[in-house]
């Protein structure tokens, strides 16, 4: 069996979706349904079965087994980087990932966990090293708290536990998150609405639209996930990124000439508005994920930049 926490969310449920691929339906999917349309994301999905992630959490604490587990990818955490409840958030992500850890080292499971670029602030350096990381918002800082508890204790472990760092991913079953969807499908809604974009405006001497991210298709993170339960040897806190920083401006080009491909010609247009005072000092105006410790470790496989990734979103998106 297979257990996805987080997986009716949008990177859990498209490893859901890249296990099925490999017919691999013996999943535990562990969620927060209190949203309901997070149901939506394993609606064309084969699972064995589903816990509430209070119920699974009970259960880790009481040491019960879920029959003979291959591994946990354990995705389930508030990713709300506006989330000021520090209580609340370590609760969710930090103590509640402790616990799982716990239950895979005692039973020598694969423990594959999501952290997150955002453990890096504002960088300028993105390489899975402790003078390189700043946290600036409590989910950073409950991702980056476990990041160092792990490290701590690694060497102690024999079974494999990786963490992997997602930059800006984006992709299918992503609907749900509302403001903390991408920025690819903002972008699609606003063109549906007005056939124009909205972008802000220079910000720490960047021109307009010029802010730089690493974008990365949700398939190729759905990859690296299941290159490690390929490779169970492998343990280790790894950057997921294409390595390449991209501007908004390339996320807004790839998207008006899809639009102007398939539907209107008169589609297109971005207007730059104020930069919002609430982010200035907490923006990340660039990142760019040094693969170098995913390469080294193995991983060959090449990345899709914006201007493939974004039409193949949309396809799925606009799909019949």
């Amino acid at each position: 069996m297979m257990i996805v926490t987080g997986g009716a969310g949008f990177i859990g449920s498209n490893i859901v979706q890249g296990l099925n691929a490999r017919g691999i339906s013996d999943i535990l999917v562990v969620d927060d349904l209190s949203d309901g349309r997070k149901c939506l994301n394993l609606s064309d999905a084969n699972i064995r079965d589903y816990l509430d992630k209070d119920d699974f959490l009970a259960r880790v604490e009481k040491g019960e087994t879920f029959g003979s587990v291959e591994a946990v990818f354990h995705e389930g955490a508030c990713s709300t980087t506006t989330e000021w409840d520090g209580r609340f958030m370590m609760k969710v992500n930090f103590e509640y990932t402790k616990a799982i850890l716990s239950w895979c080292v005692t039973r020598k499971t694969p423990f594959i966990y999501a952290s997150s670029a955002a453990v890096y602030g504002m960088g300028p350096t993105f390489r899975e090293a402790r003078e390189f990381e700043c946290p600036l918002n409590a989910y950073a800082y409950s991702k980056f708290l476990f990041d160092c508890h792990l490290r701590a204790r690694i060497q102690g472990i024999f079974s494999q536990v990786a963490g992997l760092r997602y930059f800006n991913v984006y992709g299918p079953r992503e609907q749900h998150k509302g403001a903390m969807a991408s920025v690819a499908f903002h972008m699609d809604t606003q063109l549906q609405n007005s056939g124009r974009l909205r972008l802000f405006e220079g910000s720490d001497g960047y021109g307009p639209g010029e802010q730089q991210r690493d974008f990365i298709h949700v398939d190729d993170v759905v990859a690296v996930n299941l290159w490690l339960l390929d490779n169970p040897q492998i343990s280790g806190i790894f950057n997921v990124g294409t390595g390449r920083a991209q501007s908004f401006n390339d996320v807004a080009r790839a998207a008006i000439d899809w639009y102007r491909q398939r539907e209107d010609h008169s589609f297109g247009g971005i207007d730059y508005i104020p930069f919002p005072d609430h982010l200035k000092g907490r923006y990340q105006s660039f990142t760019e994920a040094d693969l170098s410790a995913l390469r080294a470790a193995g991983f060959e496989r090449p990345f899709m930049d914006v201007a493939a990734g974004v039409p193949r979103y949309l396809d799925w998106l606009h799909r019949d």
